[in-house]
């Protein structure tokens, strides 16, 4: 049998054809013709053929009609080693006997009207959530705008494709889009723990939004059975309005983050007069295992002091303890009620306001005590979505930034494929 080196220059040009072949994904009637590589220009392009005659219709499905032309096309693929990779083919029109139409037929390796191919769009999309999409075109030599039109694409495909036919019980909360007062809301299922839909505002519009939008993913408003959120007066009026059949549950992160609002209250009226307090507001925040030792000796300082900030720290603390002592309603209100009497007899104003507010919202606060009931998911996920905001340094549009809300938090799973993942079965190993 005679060796690669004795080959023919044409059964070498014939091997390297097939071995581009393969490695593209192509099967018949499409193949490499032609191979030029460009090492001065930091490319390598490949010229694909279409080696038939006649077609199925791709309108109407009629078998065997024969081809009209053919329009030249080119794409971006993966890179092929350190070079960039360009795909160029003559794709044929069929003429259809059947439809009387002339149609152009779909390529198997992009989508219609894209000049990336689909590999390379998908790896667009593993790249996009771990990086600035600027970086990504950086890193792909393509300008970010082309990216961008890659993902919204097909985050808005993927999202079509998605059932929310079993969400019952939904976190709603809201994020910063943008530095100042520019927000949206997004709306997570707290069973699957992903995120659902997200929409500019943080008003009671917002949920009728993301009412109509779960009825169009096949999802029913009034199978929902809790609604987790902050006490914001729009929330609660758009749940009430959308979501009537659903408990309403106060977020303990939320509850937690306003007896946090009051401490800083008398804190700032405090160090007015006490000028010793300065310095003491990140330990009065952070939890005793996470103190300094510079912290830790101010807070033991504190405690043993009679300032209204000490005992506005014990207040504040007890609630927190309350969070982590109770895991039902049940046990929560006996404890949540002795918290009560404290706050309305400490005499300091902002825990006494913080108590008529947890008292007038009592039933959806005891609510958060059911398990899994809360937005601490939520939270994580926006934060997971101001760390992407911070690494593209914000977004001018914020469609672009729902959109990447959706490729981080929202478990897709109609994306296209990992371009890593193998294009034939590896064989299993035999003994």
């Amino acid at each position: 049998m005679e060796d690669n080196g004795g080959l023919s220059s044409r059964g070498r040009f014939l091997m390297i054809e097939t071995l581009f072949t393969q490695a593209l994904g192509l099967v018949a009637p499409w193949q490499v013709e032609e191979v030029i590589f460009k090492p001065e220009s930091g490319r390598i392009d490949f010229q694909v053929r279409f080696g038939a005659a006649i077609h199925a219709c791709p309108g109407c499905g009629a078998a065997a009609q024969p081809l009209h032309d053919r329009l030249t096309r080119s794409w971006r693929h993966l890179d092929f080693f350190q070079f960039e990779a360009h795909m160029h083919a003559e794709v044929p029109r069929v003429a259809c006997a059947g439809c009387g139409k002339v149609t152009q037929i779909a390529v198997p390796w992009a989508r219609e009207g894209s000049r990336f191919t689909l590999l390379f769009e998908a790896l667009t999309l593993m790249l996009a959530p771990t990086m600035s999409v600027l970086a990504a075109g950086r890193l792909l030599r393509v300008r970010s705008r082309r990216l961008w039109r890659v993902i919204n694409h097909h985050v808005g495909q993927a999202r079509a494709q998605e059932t929310h036919a079993g969400v019952r019980a939904i976190g709603v909360d809201e994020t910063a889009s943008k530095r100042g007062q520019t927000y949206i809301s997004v709306f997570y299922d707290l069973d699957e723990q992903r995120l659902l839909f997200a929409t500019p505002g943080r008003d009671k519009g917002t949920l009728g939004k993301f009412a109509s939008d779960l009825t169009e993913h096949g999802g029913e408003p009034t199978a929902i059975t809790h609604v987790s959120m902050d006490m914001s007066g729009s929330f609660q009026a758009g749940a009430a309005e959308h979501f009537p059949a659903a408990e309403v549950c106060f977020d303990r992160f939320h509850v937690v983050a306003l007896s946090s609002t009051a401490l800083d209250e008398v804190r700032r009226a405090e160090v007015k007069s006490k000028p010793e307090l300065k310095g003491t507001r990140w330990g009065l925040h952070k939890k005793p295992a996470d103190w300094t030792v510079k912290q830790t000796e101010t807070m033991h300082w504190l405690q043993r002091s009679n300032l209204k900030t000490a005992r506005a720290w014990r207040i504040k603390q007890a609630l927190r303890s309350v969070y982590a002592t109770a895991t039902t309603p049940d046990e929560a209100e006996p404890l949540l009620k002795r918290w009560l009497s404290w706050a309305s007899r400490c005499r300091l104003e902002p825990f006494k306001r913080l108590g008529r507010t947890i008292t007038k919202h009592l039933p959806g606060v005891l609510n958060g005590f059911n398990a899994g009931k809360h937005n601490g998911r939520v939270e994580a996920m926006n934060r997971s979505l101001q760390e992407a905001r911070a690494r593209a340094r914000g977004y001018r549009r914020v469609e672009n930034f729902i959109d990447m809300a959706y490729l981080i938090a929202g478990k897709l799973t109609h994306l296209p494929a990992s371009p890593f993942a193998p294009l034939l079965p590896v064989p299993h190993e035999t003994t």
